[in-house]
């Protein structure tokens, strides 16, 4: 069984730090004692992180870094391991996207969404487990999306990334089994979540997009982030919205291809042009969205399961619970169960 270090006792590399989840994240560790090292492409999104974790007494230090180039990434963690000593949890949450009809996405966009957000954590894996594994322990933290599980309409790279990351981390996980060694490797998978990303990629389709409400906000993930690295976890799916989309999947995959052919294109339309020659940062990061909250604080809401899945006792108990109740009424209606 994988121990893992309190949160004020580690190091974290945060890479995809400058904005949304990865910033959120960064303040979360800091807040609660641990040094982090934090990388993006954005360096003033980097600096003014650095600036705010420091103002409230952090200790922090930023890596400029592009996740397609290895060489950039090997960086973020020998830059850690000089500095602080060593790596204890590596969180990896970059990415960006294309939002258009697959027949209208060029192949360099095509090429460029899977060279940051699927190759990028396996230069992020290349790069880390070294370090955990010379430590005999640690986290390697991946942050994909519900569309691991479940792909979407206007969004083929981007789906087509996140599933490619779960299969690297189903492989990582049991190699490192076979190995004994005790690394904690971990796929968060968002629901939809207010962050900058949808000012910030690419979109095709006329209009400023959004992700098929409702939202969640990015705390939500970080919470999830920073328990999983205390707490080795395979899987957890962030927003109750999330998990009821994977089990549709797992149910009737055809029924939810209808249910995305209704809401599928409308939902990620908002009515606000926007201009296919609007900046965005599929190739180079673009200034004036380092922040964590997106546009859709509005359509935000709570979700009260990812609190079970942060105390399994409880959860277990309660499905538990749950299912002899259903045992007991169905016990109750069978022929010759009659008082």
């Amino acid at each position: 069984m994988t121990q893992l270090k309190s949160i004020n006792q580690q190091v974290v590399a945060i890479v995809g730090a400058s904005s949304g989840i990865g910033r959120e994240t960064a303040l979360q560790f800091a807040k609660r004692g641990a040094k982090v090292v934090v990388a993006a492409r954005s360096e003033s999104g980097l600096r003014s992180l650095v600036e705010e974790i420091q103002r409230m007494g952090g200790d922090a230090i930023y890596v400029l870094a592009d996740v397609s180039d290895f060489e950039q990434v090997k960086a973020i963690a020998d830059k850690t391991v000089q500095v602080y000593g060593r790596l204890d949890t590596w969180v990896h949450a970059a990415a960006t996207g294309v939002l258009a009809p697959f027949e209208k996405i060029t192949p360099e966009e095509f090429k460029r969404v899977i060279d940051v957000n699927l190759t990028g954590q396996a230069y992020g894996a290349m790069a880390a487990l070294p370090h955990l594994k010379r430590e005999g322990r640690g986290a390697f933290i991946s942050i994909s999306s519900v569309e691991a599980r479940r792909a979407i309409p206007l969004q083929s790279p981007y789906s087509a990334s996140k599933h490619g990351v779960e299969g690297l981390l189903e492989s990582l996980r049991v190699e490192l089994m076979h190995e004994g060694i005790p690394i904690s490797i971990t796929n968060i998978m968002p629901s939809v979540i207010n962050t900058p990303y949808y000012n910030k990629v690419r979109t095709k389709l006329g209009v400023k997009p959004t992700g098929v409400p409702p939202y969640y906000q990015p705390s939500l993930v970080a919470d999830a982030i920073v328990y999983t690295a205390e707490h080795p976890t395979r899987d957890f799916i962030v927003g109750d919205v999330g998990k009821v989309v994977d089990l549709l999947q797992k149910v009737s995959p055809q029924l939810f291809d209808a249910l995305l052919l209704i809401i599928g294109f409308p939902g990620q339309r908002t009515n606000e042009p926007k201009s296919e020659d609007a900046p965005h940062n599929v190739f180079e990061p673009i200034e004036g969205y380092d922040r964590v909250e997106g546009d859709f604080s509005n359509l935000t809401i709570p979700s009260f399961s990812d609190w079970l899945d942060k105390n399994p006792p409880i959860k277990w108990g309660a499905v538990a619970a749950a299912t002899l109740g259903v045992a007991t009424v169905l016990k109750a209606l069978l022929p010759g169960n009659d008082a």
